[in-house]
Order: structure tokens, then C-alpha cells, then sequence
């Protein structure tokens, strides 16, 4: 998946099918002059259903068609036969999608499960066929139901990475370059800030087969959380991340108050996001003599107060299997041991 086919959101119209009028039909037969009612009831409409797609990580094939529509359901016809319901409409979408009403922005479901099914809008009942009307008074009714019309209306769709660690920090980080190392995903690398511009998804392979998925959010820039640059696009992706991962260079002026200064962000966008396990890596550590780890470490000890921290380097290799040790220690805390 490269970055220029990640669509996170997208606005889309739907239309469910009408309801088939019900018939208005007299029962004739080979020496039956006047037979009583036998009209049919219409075919319901077609629904608009959403559908999870565990095989898809974008929701792109929305940005090119926009417009769905539920089949109408067919006229009922004589001997009481039902007209056919319409053909339901299904769009597939990625876990981790929540669905919005346009006009009122209120969420109306999420799809989080592989084929979890939601009815979006309702096809339209179909009519009574006139069968249903005779009575004792009126045993020939000549009048059915017309068939109930479909429902519309417009929808947001937002994707929410479902991701099992959320990779936050400064841009120029180094977090593309600590996601190509320990993922085969490949995103876009350069020594610039807002290299990454769309969120990327990796899967480490761990030991014994076993595996994690990890998502480089795009850089965070102080005032994410009131919208200040795509803020709000950056920080919804980190809201499903089971673990946080804090990058911050060893370059960096003050590594403590970068660390605040994220933290700040997400607790203003969502003070939730807090109550998730976190890990405060510094990257580029190569560049760190055994001195000044000491003094880096000495202090970190007492900034970060007790939040758990460690030195890597993605170009030298540094610490990146410890790294996913401990990642995978945070993921599966009943485990008792470290796979072999």
C-alpha cells in the first residue's frame, strides 16, 4: 500500500430500494366466473449494508465511486405470488471504520470485526396485495398497497487504524525509519520533517511465528489537538493503538519536554488516550557516547517518572530486538515468558 492510495475519509450518498406496490388482481379460472382477491404483496426493497473487510487497510475505492443504491423490489403479481425483494447493496470497508451521519456528525456505528455486518439505511416495505383487504362486506376489494419508498441520505465514513502499537512523535523523528527496520513495510524516507504525510502500517514478525502490527502516525506538531496543521486526521488513528510508542530523537533540545509536549497533545485531543501502556524510545542513540547516556539517563529517570524508556538506533541496529521484547511484553502481559 503506498502512501498516495491512503484514504482515511470519505463522504458518500446512499439510496435504499422502494417497496414493490402490492396487486390488485382477481382470481380467474376455466369455469370460475368471479373469483375473490389473490393479489400479491410487493418485494421489499434493497438494504445498503455495511460490511468488514479484514483485506482492506484503506478505504480508496470509495474515492472513486460515491454513490450506492439498493435494488427496488418487484410489483406483486396474481395467486397471491410476492413480488421478488430487491438486491442489497453491500460496502466493504476496512476494521477499524466508523460511520457518520453527514448533516449531524453523530457517530451511528462502527465496523471493528472481518464480516460484522451493519444495516446502513432500510429498503422499503413492499405493499399489501388487495388479498389481504376482502371481507365479509367486501369480498371483492379492488385497491392494494403502493410499496413504501427507499431511504437516502449522506455519510462520512473515518477510518481508525486498527493497530496494536501506535508509533507517536515529533516529524523527523526517525519513526519510517524505525518502521522500515523492524516491519517489510516501506514507507517514504527523507531527512525533512512531514516526510510522512499519511499514516503507514507494518507487521512485525516476531519469534515463533507470532506478530504484531504497528502504524507510523504522521508527525504530531505542538496544537494537533485544536486541528493546527491535520492534527485531528493525525490523532484519530492513535485512539485504537493498544500501546504507545513515544520517538523521540537524541538530538532533540530537551527530550523530557518533547515527551511533555506529545503527552499535552494527547491528553487535550483525548484525555483517554493517557490510560494506554507507554514506552518513551529515543532514536538516532548512535550519536550518544557512554557519557552522556549516563547524564541522559540519570535524568530521564527522574523526568519521566517511572514511564519506561530505552536508547535504539535504526541505522546501526541498535537495541531492535530488545525493542520488540519489550513491545511484545507490553501486548501480552499474562504471557510469562519471552518466546524462543
Amino acid at each position: 500500500m503506498t502512501e498516495g492510495n491512503f484514504t482515511d475519509y470519505v463522504k458518500i450518498f446512499a439510496e435504499s430500494g422502494n417497496g414493490g406496490k402490492g396487486s390488485v388482481h382477481l382470481h380467474r379460472e376455466k369455469y370460475i366466473d368471479k373469483g375473490g382477491p389473490d393479489g400479491g404483496d410487493g418485494g421489499r426493497g434493497g438494504h445498503v449494508i455495511v460490511r468488514g473487510n479484514e483485506n482492506l487497510w484503506t478505504l480508496i475505492h470509495f474515492k472513486y465511486q460515491k454513490h450506492f443504491k439498493g435494488g427496488h423490489g418487484e410489483h406483486g403479481g396474481s395467486s397471491r405470488s410476492t413480488g421478488a425483494d430487491g438486491k442489497d447493496t453491500y460496502l466493504d470497508v476496512p476494521l477499524g471504520t466508523v460511520i457518520r451521519d453527514f448533516e449531524t456528525k453523530e457517530i451511528l456505528f462502527e465496523i471493528t470485526e472481518n464480516g460484522e455486518e451493519k444495516l446502513l439505511l432500510e429498503g422499503g416495505k413492499g405493499g399489501l396485495g388487495n388479498w389481504h383487504f376482502r371481507s365479509s362486506t367486501n369480498q371483492t376489494p379492488r385497491y392494494a398497497q403502493p410499496g413504501i419508498p427507499g431511504k437516502d441520505g449522506a455519510f462520512l465514513l473515518e477510518l481508525k487504524l486498527l493497530a496494536d502499537v501506535g508509533l507517536v512523535g515529533f516529524p523527523n523523528a526517525g519513526k519510517s525509519t524505525l518502521l522500515s527496520v523492524i516491519t517489510s513495510a516501506k514507507p517514504k524516507i527523507a531527512d525533512y520533517p512531514f516526510t510522512t504525510l499519511k499514516p503507514n502500517l507494518g507487521i512485525v514478525q516476531y519469534r515463533d511465528f507470532q506478530s504484531f502490527v504497528i502504524a507510523d502516525i504522521p508527525g504530531i506538531i505542538e496544537g494537533a489537538a485544536e486541528g493546527k496543521g491535520l492534527g485531528h486526521y493525525f490523532l484519530r488513528h492513535i485512539e485504537r493503538n493498544s500501546t504507545l510508542l513515544f520517538l523521540v530523537p537524541a538530538d532533540a533540545n530537551d527530550i523530557a519536554e518533547e515527551y511533555n509536549i506529545l503527552l499535552k497533545e494527547l491528553r487535550e485531543y483525548n484525555p483517554e488516550l493517557l490510560d494506554k501502556e507507554r514506552l518513551v524510545v529515543i532514536s538516532k542513540s548512535d550519536l550518544l557516547d557512554d557519557e552522556l547516556k549516563t547524564e541522559l539517563k540519570a535524568e530521564l529517570d527522574e523526568t519521566l517518572e517511572g514511564i519506561p524508556y530505552m536508547f535504539i538506533s535504526s541505522v546501526a541496529q541498535q537495541n531492535i530486538l530488545e525493542l520488540k521484547d519489550r513491545l511484545w511484553k507490553m501486548l501480552n502481559p499474562t504471557t510469562d515468558s519471552t518466546p524462543s
